[in-house]
C-alpha cells in the first residue's frame, strides 16, 4: 500500500466545549490519530498544528485504491467524532442530558453539539467524555493542568517520604500520600495509554503504568509514585519546550489584521479581511499592518516585510505606473510597488490595490505550508516509527521472560517483578520517539522566521546532505533584469531601421529579454517610426518570428536561422556575434524577409552576492556547483567565470535542463536545483530537493518547491543549507544519546539498577534531546 497518496487534512477541534477559554487537548488529538492509523488501507497519519488555537490538523494518508475522501471521512466518525465541512474533525460530546432538554443524544443519532449551542456538555465528573472517550477537557486550570498534576504529584511524593522519614506517623499516612501522587501522575497518562491499547498499539504511556502498577503490586508505592510524577513532569515539560516551536505558527497566523479600511463611493468602510475582493482598494496607514496582497496604487512608503521575506531591512515601495495592467497580470508587477499581508507599513499612508483573497494571500500559504511540514516526515522519522512498531512489542516480550527468572535462578518473586518493572522503564524508547520530531519542527520554524519555507522532514534532512548544486541562471545567478547593451547593424543598414525592425516585432512577446529590448529601445527609436507587426511564433529556445509589413521578420540566436532555412547569416555578422558572446552578452540576430538587418546583444548582469554565495555553500561543504542555461555556452562561461561555480552547461532547452539534472544524479546521487519554481519546475522535480527563490506572492513556485526562500535574495542559500546540515548533526546526536542511554540503562536494570534511577535517567534523556533540539530556534548563520 502506498501510504504517501492524497493526503486528507482534518481539522481537529480540541477546544474547550464550555464557551470559554480555548484550551489545547493533545491526548484527544493522538487518540484520534491512534484509531485511523489501525484503520485497514490507511498509511501513516499525523497531528500538525493548525496554527488557530486550541486546534490542530491530522493528516492521513491513505490508499486511494481502497479509498476515497469521503470513507477517510466516515472511519473518522466511527472515531467518535462528529465530522463537519470542508474536511473539519470536530469532537463530538458524550449523550448527556440537561436543563434545556428532557433527553440525551446518543452518539451517531445526528445531533451536532458545538461550544456555541450554549449547553454544558459536562459529565458529572467535570470532565467532557467525546464519544469513545476521545476527549477530556482541563477545566479551570486549561493548558497548565498537565504541568499542575504533575507538580501535584512530586509534593504527594516528597510529603510521604518525609513523613516516612521524620515522623513516627506510620506506613498508613504516608501511603496515603503515595497514592495520591499515583492519582496525580496517573492521571492524563492513564487517559492516553487506554486510547492508544484499544487502538492496538502499545507505546510509552503503557509500559510506565505496567511498570508503575507493577511496582506497586509487590509494595513499592514510594518507586512507583516517583516513576509517575518524573514521567508526568518529563512529559510536561516535553510538551511545553515542543509548545514553544510551534507557538511560531500560532504567531504567523496571527499576522494578518481582522479587519481592512475599504475605499467606497461613499467614504472608507472597515470591513473583515475575508470579505476583501480582488480589485477593492485599502487604505493602510502609518505603522498599521497590511491587510491583504496587492500592490501600491497610490502613496510612497517603507514596509517591514520580515515576517513573510525575511528581509532585515525595510523595502521601499511606489505606486505602479498603469493600474490597470497590474490589475490585468498581477505577477508582472515589480517589486517595489508589490506588498504582502501581515508586513508593517512605515511613516507613509498608501492605497493598495488587493490582488488575492485572504485564503490565498502569500502569508496563509506560508501558514499552512510550515504547518503541513511537521506531516512531511523525514528518513530519520520513517525509520524509528518502524523501529519503534517493534521494539515496544519486544520490550513486552523481554519483561514477560524476565518474570520467568525465578524458575532459573533462586530469588523472591517480588525481586523479580522489580527488576522485570525497572527493565521495563529503562527500555521505553521516549527519548527515540522525540528526538527527530523535535529537531525537525524547531529546524522548520527557524527556517520560516528567516523567509525560508521548509515543507517537512525530507526536504530539510536531504539538503543536509546534498554534495552538488545546480543553479538556474537567469533570475537566480543573475539579476533576471537583462538591458540591451548593444546594437551593431550590418553595413548598408541604419541603425534606426535595425531598431524599429526589432521593436515592433519584440514588444508582441512577454519573453523578458523581448521585454528589456522593448524598454532600451524605446528612447531610441520613435514611435512614429515603428512598423505595426501581427501573428507572432515562438520558436522554443531559438527565437521568434513575425509579420511586418507583410515581410516576414525572425530574430533569434544563429540555430534559429539554420532551422528556419533560407539565406544564412553572413560571415562578418557571425563574427560579430561570436565577439559579443564572449564578452557574456546574448545576441539577437534580425532577418527581415530575408535580409539580414544586424545583431542586438542582451547582458543580464550577475547578482552582486552571487559570488559570496558560491562560497559560502563550498564552505558548508558543497563540493560542486553547476549553472545551467537556456543561453549560448559561451555567455554561460562567462557569468560561470565571474560568479565561480565549477561547470556551466548552456544551451539547454527545459527539457534539456531535465536531462542535465539527471545526469548530474547520476554523477553526485544527492543533488539541490535553485530556480524560480515556475520555468523550472521540471528540472526541480527531478533533483534530490528543489529551491524556489523568490517565492513570495508566486503560489506555483510555493507549491512546486521542496524549499522555498522567500525574498528574492540568494543570500538566503547559505543560511538553509548551514540550518539543515546542522538538524542532521542535532538528529545523530539525538539518537545516539537516546539510543546510548538504552543500552546503557538495560543491563543496569537487569543487574540490579532500581526503579528511581532509572526513570530518572529515562526521563532526563527526554528533556536533553529536546533541549538539544531546540537549539536549532536560535541557529545563526554563521554558525
Amino acid at each position: 500500500m502506498d501510504e504517501c497518496r492524497d493526503p486528507v487534512a482534518l481539522r481537529v477541534d480540541v477546544s474547550e466545549l464550555l464557551p470559554a477559554q480555548p484550551v489545547p487537548c493533545g491526548s484527544c488529538v493522538e487518540q484520534v490519530v491512534a484509531f485511523l492509523g489501525t484503520r485497514p488501507a490507511i498509511g501513516t497519519v499525523h497531528r500538525s498544528p493548525d496554527g488557530t488555537a486550541g486546534s490542530e490538523r491530522v493528516c492521513v494518508h491513505y490508499d486511494t485504491a481502497v479509498l476515497d475522501a469521503d470513507e477517510v471521512l466516515d472511519t473518522a466518525r466511527r472515531a467518535g467524532v462528529e465530522v463537519g465541512g470542508e474536511h473539519a474533525l470536530v469532537h463530538k460530546p458524550a449523550p448527556v442530558a440537561d436543563d434545556h432538554d428532557d433527553h440525551g443524544h446518543e452518539p451517531g443519532d445526528g445531533h451536532d453539539h458545538k461550544a456555541d449551542d450554549g449547553h454544558d456538555h459536562k459529565s458529572g465528573d467535570g470532565h467532557d467524555h467525546a464519544g469513545g472517550g476521545h476527549s477530556h477537557d482541563h477545566g479551570f486550570l486549561g493548558e497548565r493542568a498537565e504541568l499542575i498534576f504533575a507538580v501535584a504529584s512530586g509534593t504527594m511524593y516528597l510529603t510521604g517520604l518525609l513523613l516516612g522519614i521524620f515522623t513516627e506517623l506510620g506506613e498508613p499516612v504516608s501511603f496515603g500520600f503515595y497514592l495520591a501522587a499515583y492519582f496525580f501522575g496517573g492521571f492524563f497518562t492513564v487517559r492516553e495509554a487506554i486510547a492508544t491499547v484499544r487502538a492496538g498499539r502499545f507505546e510509552v504511556d503503557f509500559l510506565m503504568l505496567v511498570a508503575a502498577v507493577g511496582a506497586a503490586s509487590i509494595g513499592k508505592w514510594a518507586e512507583g509514585a516517583v516513576l509517575l510524577f518524573l514521567f508526568s513532569l518529563g512529559h510536561a515539560l516535553e510538551e511545553y519546550a515542543m509548545g514553544r516551536a510551534r507557538k511560531s505558527i500560532e504567531a504567523l497566523a496571527a499576522l494578518t489584521p481582522k479587519t481592512a479600511l475599504v475605499r467606497r463611493p461613499g467614504g472608507p468602510a472597515e470591513v473583515p479581511v475575508d470579505q476583501l475582493a480582488i480589485g477593492d482598494v485599502v487604505v493602510v496607514r502609518p505603522h498599521a499592518r497590511v491587510p491583504a496582497d496587492g500592490f501600491v496604487l497610490a502613496g510612497t512608503s517603507s514596509i517591514d516585510q520580515a515576517p513573510v521575506t525575511g528581509e532585515s531591512l525595510p523595502v521601499d515601495k511606489r505606486p505602479v505606473d498603469d493600474a490597470e495592467a497590474a490589475l490585468r497580470a498581477p505577477k508582472s508587477v515589480a517589486a517595489e510597488s508589490v506588498v504582502f499581508a501581515g508586513t508593517v507599513n512605515g511613516s507613509g499612508s498608501l492605497d493598495v490595490t488587493v490582488t488575492s483573497r485572504a485564503q490565498d494571500n502569500t502569508l496563509a500559504r506560508v501558514v499552512a505550508l510550515v504547518r503541513d511540514a511537521e506531516t512531511q516526515q523525514s528518513p530519520t522519522q520513517q525509520f524509528t516509527a518502524r523501529f519503534q512498531r517493534i521494539f515496544v512489542p519486544a520490550v513486552i516480550a523481554v519483561v514477560l521472560l524476565l518474570l520467568c527468572a525465578g524458575l532459573v535462578i533462586d530469588e523472591p518473586f517480588s525481586d523479580t517483578v522489580y527488576r522485570a518493572m525497572a527493565v521495563l522503564v529503562a527500555a521505553s524508547p521516549c527519548a527515540l520517539a522525540i528526538a527527530t520530531p523535535s529537531a525537525v519542527l524547531s529546524a522548520v520554524a527557524r527556517a520560516a522566521r528567516s523567509g525560508v519555507l521548509v515543507k517537512g522532514g525530507g526536504p530539510l534532512e536531504n539538503l543536509g546532505k546534498i554534495t552538488a548544486i545546480a543553479f538556474d541562471k537567469t533570475g537566480t545567478l543573475t539579476q533576471g533584469r537583462p538591458r540591451l547593451t548593444d546594437i551593431v547593424a550590418v553595413d548598408g543598414v541604419d541603425e534606426s531601421e535595425l531598431g524599429a525592425t526589432a521593436l515592433a516585432v519584440e514588444r508582441l512577446s512577454d519573453h523578458p529579454l523581448a521585454q528589456a529590448i522593448v524598454r532600451d529601445l524605446a528612447d531610441r527609436v520613435g514611435a512614429d517610426a515603428v512598423p505595426s507587426a501581427a501573428d507572432l511564433r515562438a520558436v522554443v529556445g531559438r527565437g521568434v518570428e513575425a509579420d511586418v509589413d507583410g515581410d516576414t521578420v525572425a530574430i533569434g540566436n544563429l540555430a534559429l536561422f539554420g532551422d528556419l532555412g533560407g539565406p544564412q547569416p553572413p560571415e562578418d555578422l557571425r563574427a560579430r556575434v561570436e565577439e559579443l558572446e564572449k564578452n557574456g552578452r546574448t545576441t539577437m540576430v534580425v532577418r527581415r524577409a530575408g535580409r539580414y538587418l544586424g545583431v542586438l546583444g542582451v547582458m543580464d548582469t550577475p547578482r552582486p552576492e552571487a559570488a559570496a554565495v558560491i562560497k559560502r555553500l563550498r564552505e558548508l561543504g558543497i563540493r560542486r556547483t553547476i549553472m545551467i542555461s537556456g543561453d549560448n555556452q559561451r555567455v554561460a562561461d562567462a557569468v560561470a567565470a565571474e560568479v565561480g561555480v565549477d561547470d556551466a552547461w548552456g544551451e539547454l532547452l527545459p527539457e534539456d535542463k531535465v536531462t542535465a539534472i539527471s545526469r548530474l544524479r547520476t554523477q553526485e546521487v544527492r543533488t539541490a536545483m535553485i530556480g524560480d519554481g515556475v520555468n523550472d519546475a521540471p528540472a526541480m522535480a527531478n533533483a534530490t530537493v528543489g529551491i524556489a527563490m523568490g517565492a513570495a506572492g508566486s503560489a506555483v513556485a510555493l507549491e512546486t518547491a521542496d524549499i522555498a526562500l522567500m525574498s528574492d535574495d540568494l543570500d538566503k542559500l547559505p543560511l538553509a543549507t548551514g540550518l539543515s546540515r546542522r538538524t542532521s548533526r542535532i538528529i545523530k546526536q539525538n539518537l545516539f544519546f537516546s539510543l546510548g542511554v538504552v543500552a546503557v540503562l538495560l543491563p543496569a536494570t537487569m543487574l540490579g539498577l532500581g526503579i528511581g534511577p532509572a526513570v530518572l535517567a529515562h526521563e532526563g534523556s527526554t528533556l536533553i534531546v529536546v533541549a538539544n533540539a531546540l537549539r536549532l530556534l536560535a541557529y545563526k548563520e554563521e554558525d
